[in-house]
């Protein structure tokens, strides 16, 4: 019997992990920034089937040639300048809800945003749903993923959140297992706010509602599904945000050349 244990190195990302993170990440940007495009045709968000102009929506952008405004509820904000008044490079006045440079296309076609978001769906759908055959198949998701008991414990997760406060933990955290907050979020995200993305975007679709009507029923109608849609897209993009703030707290050549290469990983010899 060996007195020492043997320690070998192994990639810390696995190959699909590191494939379907790089696609995945272009897919999310098109995806937004077209979807913001199909959003302009009617920036207003409702509960329910229906929704129209008279109807009281829950969010609203407004848009005037003298002001723009972001309307939550009752609360509205003036966001002229930003959103729903805005200058192009031109300097010409816009009244879309989101400027050009926050679309695709960077001007204004309904058509062709449909075009780069379902083209760019379909990519992300099969994406998600091999990329979770496989981290089935090569146990990423019970090795990497999976929380013990001991980590379910409020103070382990408070911990954890702690922890992402501190600058100085968050520099030497590069490279160790994912903690709590970190195993939470990515389970969050990978099976939660990705498949909603995808089972509420079938359910606006005509043809999906024509044909699988349950779709909306589940989802309380085709307004409510896209304002799920929406909300979700919202925290994918809040967590877009914090994602790339922790790599440039820890890092950021280190991680990106880490998410390209798959890093090194030591560990015990079976």
């Amino acid at each position: 019997m060996l007195k020492d244990a043997i320690i070998l190195t192994k990639p810390r990302h696995h190959m699909v992990t590191r494939l379907w993170h790089w696609i995945n990440a272009l897919c999310l940007i098109v995806l937004l920034m077209s979807g913001l495009t199909i959003f302009n045709a009617h920036p207003r968000l409702y509960w329910g089937e229906y929704g129209a102009n008279d109807d009281y929506a829950w969010m609203a952008v407004g848009s005037s040639q003298a002001m723009g405004y972001l309307r939550l509820g009752e609360l509205r904000i003036e966001t002229t300048g930003t959103l729903g008044n805005w200058q192009d490079s031109d300097g010409k006045t816009r009244t879309w809800a989101f400027p050009g440079w926050a679309t695709i296309p960077s001007t204004y076609s309904l058509a062709d945003g449909r075009r780069w978001h379902f083209f760019f769906a379909w990519i992300f759908s099969v994406g998600l749903a091999l990329f979770m055959v496989a981290s089935l198949w090569n146990r990423h998701i019970q090795r990497d993923l999976h929380m013990p008991r001991e980590q379910w414990r409020p103070s382990n997760i408070w911990r954890s959140f702690r922890n992402h406060l501190d600058l100085r933990a968050i520099r030497q955290s590069a490279g160790e297992d994912y903690n709590s907050i970190q195993k939470l979020s990515y389970i969050g995200v990978t099976f939660i706010l990705l498949p909603l993305m995808i089972f509420t975007g079938l359910a606006m679709s005509p043809g999906m509602d024509a044909n699988w009507p349950f779709l909306t029923e589940i989802l309380g109608g085709r307004q409510s599904a896209r304002s799920l849609h929406f909300i979700a897209a919202f925290l994918l993009l809040l967590f877009f945000l914090v994602h790339i703030v922790m790599v440039l707290l820890s890092g950021p050549f280190r991680q990106t050349w880490s998410m390209i290469s798959g890093g090194k990983k030591e560990g015990p010899a079976e």
